[in-house]
């Protein structure tokens, strides 16, 4: 990552931490209504008033069961935040909500301050650039490792334009520049079914990767790996920080400590508390529903 891209990760985390110490309760923007008159260009999401992603006021049920109890949260362009809670918490359904996979019963989702996210079908906002990652790796596991990379590819997937398919100049660079960053470079011709754990799961995330997504969700993602694996996941994603938004949903602590600057908790379905890791794990309530004593 560039020096440059890692001081406007670290402005902004600055500038979100201060907000959250005015206790305003407040985005930086103004809130998601501050950006309904600004015109959205095709391809493009309108972050200028310093946010990706909102939440606000969501609630879903399910047989009498609040999975989300009037949600409301939000993240900066390059954040890195990372989610916590107990099981049953509803950090899975909300990344449902997000991606379209569950609609919610009421409250407002959107993509910069314009799009709104529960207009589209979740084809339709995977396509406009947010990318999810579930906890167990999906790959093509018969597929050499550079063939799964190909097959994620922005391109035409008509059989006669598949047939005719050859990779350009621009498209062969940036295949490259995604395997050195998933730590996969030496591995091209190797069969992903092949491939330990981890590898999977960074062959799924450069995936994502290749299709450019704004925003990418990945759901507890060194879950099964190795101390080793470990570490190189949390080098990945401060590297896809800053130039690109993730949310990360994690138990590992150790993990966590590592790669996260705001720690957002939830509970019964709504923010707990948030915070830097350290003031989460100093919060009695975190401690009572989460942490334990």
């Amino acid at each position: 990552m560039t020096p440059d891209l890692m001081e406007q990760g670290a402005r902004r985390a600055e500038a979100h931490r201060a907000a959250l110490a005015a206790g305003s309760g407040k985005t930086e923007s103004g809130g998601r209504a501050a950006g309904f008159s600004r015109l959205l260009t095709p391809g493009e999401v309108d972050v200028t008033h310093g946010r990706i992603l909102y939440l606000e006021d969501v609630s879903v049920s399910f047989d009498g069961f609040t999975a989300i109890n009037k949600l409301s949260l939000d993240i900066a362009p390059g954040e890195l935040r990372c989610i916590i809670g107990p099981n049953g918490a509803g950090k899975t359904t909300m990344m449902d909500i997000i991606t379209g996979k569950t609609r919610p019963d009421q409250g407002r989702v959107f993509f910069g301050s314009t799009i709104d996210l529960l207009r589209y079908s979740e084809a339709e906002i995977a396509q406009l650039g947010i990318g999810r990652k579930f906890q167990k790796p999906t790959v093509f596991e018969q597929l050499s490792v550079i063939e799964n990379l190909e097959l994620a590819l922005k391109t035409d997937k008509t059989v006669a334009a598949s047939m005719f398919f050859r990779l350009d100049s621009a498209q062969t660079d940036r295949l490259a520049e995604v395997l050195h960053t998933i730590h996969l470079a030496g591995s091209v011709s190797r069969q992903a079914g092949n491939l330990s754990h981890g590898q999977k799961q960074w062959l799924e995330i450069g995936m994502l990767l290749m299709q450019d997504p704004k925003l990418l969700l990945l759901d507890e993602p060194v879950a099964g790996m190795t101390d080793e694996e470990t570490e190189r996941t949390a080098e990945l994603f401060l590297t896809l920080k800053g130039r690109h938004s993730l949310m990360v949903v994690e138990h590992d602590m150790s993990f966590i400590n590592t790669i996260s600057d705001i720690v957002t908790v939830l509970s019964e379905g709504s923010v707990l508390a948030q915070g830097t890791l350290a003031q989460v794990q100093a919060d009695e309530r975190v401690i009572e529903v989460y942490l334990g004593r």
